[in-house]
């Protein structure tokens, strides 16, 4: 038996509309790209922002993660020994600079 398979498009949404003060929209108007709709600006806008927050998440998440983790074994590493630790490593930095720039 042959079994058919149909590629129904799939139905778009909308995102409600959002009302600004005429200036602001004029402001967004002038960053558009040539050929760019404000839709299109907007849409980009919200994925943007939607990425950006699901990676935040993300990261939060692996903080805690980590941090159950350390609890849990005992494992942990003083905050005072790994910002002295980086505090070095930003004056050895410096002092390279220093000796390069002359």
């Amino acid at each position: 038996m042959v079994q058919l398979r149909y590629t129904v498009p799939m139905k778009t949404a909308t995102i409600p509309s959002v009302r600004v003060e005429p200036d602001f929209r004029a402001e967004v108007e002038a960053v558009l790209a040539d050929g760019e709709t404000l839709s299109e600006f907007v849409e980009a806008s919200v994925r943007a922002s939607v990425e950006r927050r699901q990676v935040q998440a993300e990261f939060i998440a692996r903080g805690l993660r980590s941090r159950d983790e350390a609890r849990q074994t005992g494992d942990y590493v003083d905050a005072g020994v790994v910002l002295d630790g980086l505090q070095r490593k930003v004056d050895a930095a410096r002092v390279r600079l220093a000796k390069n720039g002359k």
